[in-house]
């Protein structure tokens, strides 16, 4: 199957430091991919170059064969490669419908709508109905955002994404403080994720990683370590020496 996504030998250095070494990482439509890596791994570097936020020293991104290392991180979006981030960056008066609502008529170059009443625009409101529903949030939809939980405000980011019609999505620790007892919701959606959908997901909490992906990619010092199974990366020394440690050897133990 070809790569729809694609990051070949990138590098990005900050006063001599080499944040990220001559890394290269292929995606296939359908993918699901976690990648750890200890703090100041390069982790969030990383994510900035392959979505046009930073610019790299060299190296290539591709998106569909398509080379967009000189794209800016709107044009990226616009082809199809969509973040979410560690911490929630919705409009805390706005509605979760209002949101995908926004999201769906900036996919379809028609913002400018958005002025007009998007409530009476048939084809906007049922997208906005079938995302909120499949997340399990239509019933907060014309609820401001700073009243509903934070774990609802994180499947409403999934959502925005989604409105956006992503090739590759990735996620910056979907579940990152998100009460324990609605991370199972998170974990759906997750699962609930288009089959033909690329995902990178970038996180600490293992047990998720386990649950969550069929590849994983371990990021120390800026470069690649590891790339490979799940099943394979607790057996990894240079992994278990930089990154998993006790999580490893209780695994192996258990």
């Amino acid at each position: 199957m070809s790569a729809v996504f694609e990051v070949i030998n990138l590098k990005k250095s900050f006063g001599g430091l080499a944040v990220t070494n001559d890394v290269s990482l292929t995606m296939a439509p359908g993918d699901r991919v976690a990648l750890i890596g200890p703090n100041g791994a390069g982790k969030t570097t990383f994510v900035n170059l392959v979505t046009g936020n930073l610019q790299p020293d060299s190296g290539d991104v591709r998106l569909a064969g398509e080379t967009v290392t000189k794209v800016g991180a709107n044009g990226r979006v616009k082809r199809g490669l969509v973040r979410s981030f560690q911490v929630t960056r919705l409009f805390l008066e706005m509605t979760p419908a209002e949101h995908v609502a926004l999201a769906i008529l900036e996919r379809q170059g028609r913002t400018g709508r958005m002025f007009g009443n998007y409530l009476a625009m048939p084809d906007v409101m049922d997208e906005v109905n079938d995302l909120l529903g499949t997340l399990g949030i239509a019933q907060l939809m014309h609820r401001r955002v700073n009243e509903i939980a934070y774990g609802q405000q994180r499947l409403l980011e999934i959502a925005v994404a989604m409105a956006l019609r992503p090739k590759v999505l990735l996620l910056d620790e979907p579940a990152a403080g998100v009460p324990q007892s609605d991370t199972g919701r998170i974990e759906q959606a997750l699962a609930d994720l288009p089959a033909d959908l690329a995902v990178l997901m970038i996180e600490h909490d293992m047990d998720l990683v386990f649950r969550f992906a069929k590849r994983v990619v371990v990021l120390a010092a800026g470069a690649i370590i590891f790339d490979g199974s799940p099943a394979d990366v607790t057996k990894d020394a240079r992994v278990r020496e930089a990154y998993l440690g006790s999580y490893a050897n209780a695994s192996h133990a258990a």
